[in-house]
């Protein structure tokens, strides 16, 4: 079974992922990818540099580039997280497979704003006017097709959560979900 993971930056797709690995989920990111492909050309990994070449990879290679990259990464009968989907034609090659589901989430936006200056993780996002410029690149405002394109993606999810509590009602928020993905997959 292959879950995908979609939604706003700061939203709690970490938190998602950290859940499912713990119930035996092998965990591939797109992030990783570009990462990857950022230290054979001696990019130096930024978010930002990180988004044009992910573009880049997109233009160049077809927009499922990624997506194509991480399922030759999946073993036949292995659970898989995927992480960072936020393109529509990644998640066109990702159904391909009949055992992908996509789960998106979304926050607030002032909230996802403090997560971010809590875990000081994102160091390009330090005001508020940063995180807004961002935040419309990632959810596709700003740039075209081949960038990135979280609000679409998240349109085309099987499951949503809205992220606007603590983390034992996001757990229990998966636990369902895992649940009716169990029973449509016959798992």
């Amino acid at each position: 079974m292959i879950i995908g993971l979609c939604g706003t930056i700061a939203a709690g797709k970490g938190a998602i992922l950290d859940h499912l690995k713990s119930r035996g989920f092998k965990n591939l990111t797109f992030s990783d990818e570009i990462r990857e492909e950022a230290r054979k050309r001696n990019i130096e990994i930024s978010r930002e540099n990180l988004q044009m070449l992910g573009t880049e990879m997109r233009t160049n290679h077809g927009r499922g580039i990624l997506a194509k990259k991480l399922l030759e990464k999946v073993n036949e009968g292995e659970n898989v997280i995927v992480d960072g989907v936020r393109n529509v034609a990644e998640i066109e090659e990702l159904r391909k497979r009949k055992d992908f589901f996509l789960i998106s989430i979304d926050a607030p936006q002032k909230l996802r704003f403090h997560r971010i200056l809590e875990r000081k993780k994102d160091n390009d996002l330090g005001t508020w006017e940063e995180f807004i410029k961002r935040d419309d690149v990632d959810n596709g405002i700003i740039g075209d097709e081949k960038g990135q394109q979280n609000f679409k993606c998240m349109e085309l999810s099987d499951f949503a959560i809205y992220n606007d509590s603590d983390i034992g009602t996001l757990s229990e928020r998966i636990n369902e979900i895992m649940k009716d993905i169990q029973s449509l997959s016959g798992k």
